[in-house]
């Protein structure tokens, strides 16, 4: 299994959520996750999400997202002079984005997006930039949603393009990470369990023989890690330091923020190892806290041998994030040797081929 999340911190509009102000109407939003909020500002923000409409005498849900762009304007630093010693994002005041100048009835929003009936909405503001290559030799790429889009298509590339294996290859791709991920969707939910019990179910297993197949299993928890940052690199721990092009990273924790324990770190890098793929150990500073992912939220659910495992990127959680594109390429390497292997689980010890 490689386990990885789809979202990523935005904001979220709340229902009744267009005001006047002034000769402005505004978006009333609320705080989705924990984002660096003062990179949103600024930038060209889309409305994107999903709308549940009454169609044909039922209630389904369709995606939808806006063909204009809002910003969130920043106050002018003659009339905030103290910006640049330090500005504290207040979500009621400072985030609410401006979405038209004012007439004498307020927009609709759904009636923006589409002519269909629309009973409620799950609607986000995201940052609608492109992404862009930089470095004197193109070698980072810079996009919004880095964390965690490219852990969810790296495992879907290599779950298409692996090779022959014994064993049933999965990609969890799971909802909510950002916010405790204990949703239907999400790794702290059983949506993951049942999709397995099912697979079980259609290969005639008992729950003895379903029991027997988890306790043979591997799963790889992906979501990115800390690059040292060129600016700040007391920030990251003084032996264990991600660099950007130094390959896969494997994360460990001592209090289990993180999956990996010795022998799953051993299985990973004997993997990469064979493939001819790079990989670097992260380990958080000692005296700042560690932030979590959905392996060992998931481990209540599914409880495998497991490893955490990403690659290091800058300006996790800001509206742009990025990486050097060569680590993406050993991720995608580094799954597909993972996928294409089968990890025995015998008397002797854990035994690969």
């Amino acid at each position: 299994i490689v386990a990885s999340h789809t979202d990523s911190p935005a904001l979220k509009l709340k229902e009744n959520a267009v005001s006047a102000s002034g000769p402005y109407t505004r978006l009333n939003v609320e705080k989705y996750g924990g984002g660096i909020w003062y990179s949103f500002f600024d930038r060209p923000l889309k409305i994107a999400g999903r709308l549940a409409v009454r169609e044909d005498g039922a209630i389904r849900g369709e995606t939808a997202e806006s063909g204009f762009f809002v910003t969130i304007p920043s106050l002018a630093v003659h009339m905030n002079r103290g910006v640049n010693d330090g500005f504290a994002v207040n979500a009621q005041t400072d985030l609410q984005p401006v979405l038209s100048l004012a007439s004498e009835e307020l927009p609709d929003i759904p009636a923006l997006l589409t002519d269909k009936e629309v009973l409620a909405y799950d609607l986000y503001l995201v940052n609608a930039e492109p992404a862009y290559s930089f470095g004197a030799n193109g070698e980072f790429l810079a996009s919004p949603r880095i964390d965690n889009l490219t852990g969810v298509l790296s495992s879907l590339e290599a779950l298409l393009s692996h090779g022959e294996s014994e064993g049933v290859c999965v990609a969890a791709c799971l909802d909510n990470e950002e916010v405790g991920s204990r949703t239907l969707q999400g790794a702290g939910g059983d949506f993951l369990e049942n999709v397995l019990r099912r697979i079980a179910y259609a290969l005639k297993f008992d729950d003895n023989e379903y029991y027997k197949a988890l306790a043979s299993s591997f799963l790889i928890s992906l979501d990115n890690a800390h690059a040292v940052h060129p600016n700040h690199p007391e920030k990251c721990d003084p032996t264990n330091r991600t660099s950007p092009g130094g390959g896969v990273v494997i994360k460990t924790h001592a209090n289990k923020a993180y999956t990996t324990d010795a022998l799953s770190s051993a299985v990973v890098k004997e993997i990469f190892s064979r493939a001819g793929v790079k990989y670097q150990t992260f380990f958080n500073r000692s005296d700042m806290p560690s932030g979590g992912t959905l392996g060992a939220i998931s481990s209540g659910h599914v409880g495998v041998l497991s490893a955490d495992l990403g690659i290091a990127q800058l300006a996790m959680h800001s509206a742009c994030e990025c990486f050097a594109g060569s680590d993406y390429d050993e991720l995608v390497s580094g799954l597909t040797a993972y996928y294409s292997s089968d990890i025995l689980f015998t008397e002797e010890g854990i035994k690969l081929r």
